[in-house]
């Protein structure tokens, strides 16, 4: 495992992903790449994994320092998977949460809830330098429910839209000591941290 004093810089500028990332990585030296002054790497990816590389080798060529990248959305079954890899920009490149949860809402109208099933994505991506042929690369899935309406304040993106059925409620009223124990961000990284562990080993 990296000594405490190695950076990884973090490719993403999401305030909430920082915050959370953060706070499950808490051995590891964590560095937004916003510290570098980087412009983010233009996501072209058709996946999440795809992107996740992308953001990640972008970092770590402009750094020059092992980088992190999560490239994470949320499905919705009765929309064919969207908004999918354009989560964060569904309602425009510009939007905020409010919008883009917004248009989701708007999207499956009366849906019934038995047909609202969907689930967030997660996918982790961690590359020691700019050509290394083996990154690591950890998957998270977070099962649950759109509601039809938003309820709580907590979290962010699309966390008040989306129900938690083992917790009876939704993602945004979950803390976020309980989020990070069952959301697909926080099982994704719990699986980078054995994954590096082995690799270090």
């Amino acid at each position: 495992m990296p000594a405490k004093t190695q950076e990884i810089i973090l490719a993403s500028g999401n305030v909430g992903k920082i915050r959370e990332i953060q706070a499950i990585l808490n051995q590891h030296v964590i560095v937004p790449q916003s510290q570098f002054n980087l412009v983010e790497a233009e996501e072209t990816g058709q996946t999440f994994i795809e992107n996740a590389l992308i953001k990640a080798r972008h970092a770590t060529t402009l750094c020059q320092r092992p980088a992190i990248a999560d490239d994470s959305g949320l499905v919705v079954d009765a929309l064919e998977g969207a908004p999918g890899v354009i989560s964060a920009r569904y309602a425009g490149e510009q939007a905020s949460d409010a919008e883009n949860l917004a248009k989701v809402l708007q999207q499956l109208g009366n849906t019934p809830a038995a047909k609202r099933s969907a689930r967030f994505i997660c996918v982790i991506a961690f590359l020691k330098y700019p050509d290394d042929p083996c990154p690591i690369i950890a998957q998270g899935v977070w099962e649950g429910q759109i509601l039809f309406e938003p309820k709580g304040k907590n979290g962010f993106g699309y966390d008040p839209i989306f129900w938690v059925p083992e917790k009876n409620c939704s993602s945004a009223e979950l803390n976020s000591a309980i989020k990070n124990s069952l959301s697909h961000r926080g099982q994704a990284l719990q699986q980078f941290q054995q994954q590096l562990k082995h690799s270090s080993a």
